[in-house]
């Protein structure tokens, strides 16, 4: 439970959208995750805000494909 404490404390963003999103995620999909999937949302949450949020709009894409199944998931938040 502390985890998902940390990492709803970790959603809390600069950006109201971003915010809305994420926290929509920590509610839906956080406890189903694997280990391998939280890692990495942990790796998603360390970049800037407008990074994060291009790449959950579609306006920015990944060449990292490890990321695609969390982003997946938050895009459909």
């Amino acid at each position: 439970m502390r985890e998902l404490e940390r990492a709803r404390w970790r959603c809390r963003r600069g950006m109201l959208e971003l915010d809305i999103v994420l926290q929509r995620f920590i509610d839906n999909d956080y406890k189903q995750l694997s280990t391998q999937q939280l890692q990495q949302f942990e790796r998603l949450l360390d970049l800037p805000d407008q990074d994060l949020w291009n790449l959950i709009t579609g306006r920015q894409v990944t060449s990292d494909e490890s990321l695609s199944t969390v982003l997946n998931l938050l895009q459909k938040n």
